[in-house]
């Protein structure tokens, strides 16, 4: 029997989860979201405004007591105020000993949110990336050391449904942060250059968006479907004395290559920066 599931956090990234894991067969009715946000309760089949109703749906709709896990889908700075309102569960029997708890908030580590549910929560991290918005995502699974492999099972259904998953260690997600959860960002960015790189050279701003938009699709299709490592794609594309070449050797001179590097370690060492003030706020309170 499908294990039942308690979202708490309707927004997009929760959204796309749940469409994908109905779509897979992974779900079908048997979960629940929390949003304070009546529009956001009218798109699922089952929603609360509460996180304490919804575990109290879950409690009732479980296979077995303690088996429903919960998917904490909130902004991190929403967590002391879910774990406030689920205070009464937590001291009762309604939680249950432990329980498996599915966390993607960024930055918060096993430890901070195993603390935060005062030591009842098995703890399964999991860092997704918008792409999993169009089914193409990317995501690293980080359980806590006391969770079993039957815990993990749903987190990996869940976020397969959506995309790709890796298994990492805690000490690896800071950096696999900052390449998959900012790395569409800096796609972005090298978009938006391009449009205002293809405006000035002669074409207008729908044709520029239009030629963009298709490139860089195809472009991550071509990645994504080849065997080869993004070097030799690139030296594919580009004849010597040609006009790609003349690209890229400005893209050299500028050291695009190093500043990507630069912008990586830099993102990688803010994720453990956020890590470490959200844990001390957590110690405090």
């Amino acid at each position: 029997m499908p294990r039942s599931l308690a979202v708490i956090g309707g927004g997009n990234m929760a959204q796309a989860i749940l469409d994908g894991a109905v779509r897979a067969g992974v779900l079908e009715k048997n979960f629940v979201v929390a949003d304070p946000s009546p529009e956001r309760r009218k798109l699922f089949p089952n929603a609360v405004e509460r996180a304490s109703e919804a575990i109290a749906w879950l409690c009732e709709h479980e296979s077995a007591p303690g088996r429903g896990q919960v998917l904490l889908a909130v902004k991190p700075q929403m967590l002391p105020e879910v774990v406030r309102d689920l205070r009464g569960a937590l001291e009762s029997n309604t939680w249950g000993e432990h329980r498996v708890v599915i966390s993607i908030l960024a930055g918060a580590t096993i430890a901070h949110i195993t603390e935060a549910f005062a030591g009842r929560a098995r703890v399964i991290r999991v860092m997704p990336n918008t792409p999993a918005l169009v089914g193409r995502g990317m995501a690293a699974i980080c359980p806590a050391p006391d969770a079993r492999e039957s815990d993990v099972s749903l987190a990996r259904s869940l976020f397969n449904a959506v995309g790709r998953v890796i298994d990492l260690r805690e000490d690896q997600m800071d950096a696999f942060t900052a390449v998959a959860g900012s790395g569409p960002a800096y796609v972005f960015r090298l978009a938006e250059a391009m449009v205002e790189g293809a405006i000035k050279s002669g074409l207008n701003p729908d044709e520029a968006l239009l030629a963009v938009r298709e490139t860089i699709a195809g472009a991550g299709l071509l990645l994504a479907g080849s065997n080869d490592p993004p070097g030799v794609l690139r030296e594919r594309v580009t004849s010597k004395g040609g006009t790609t070449a003349a690209a890229l050797e400005i893209f050299e001179r500028a050291r695009f290559g190093e500043t990507v590097i630069d912008a990586i370690a830099a993102a990688t060492a803010r994720g453990a920066e956020l890590s470490a003030l959200a844990s001390r706020k957590t110690s405090s309170q």
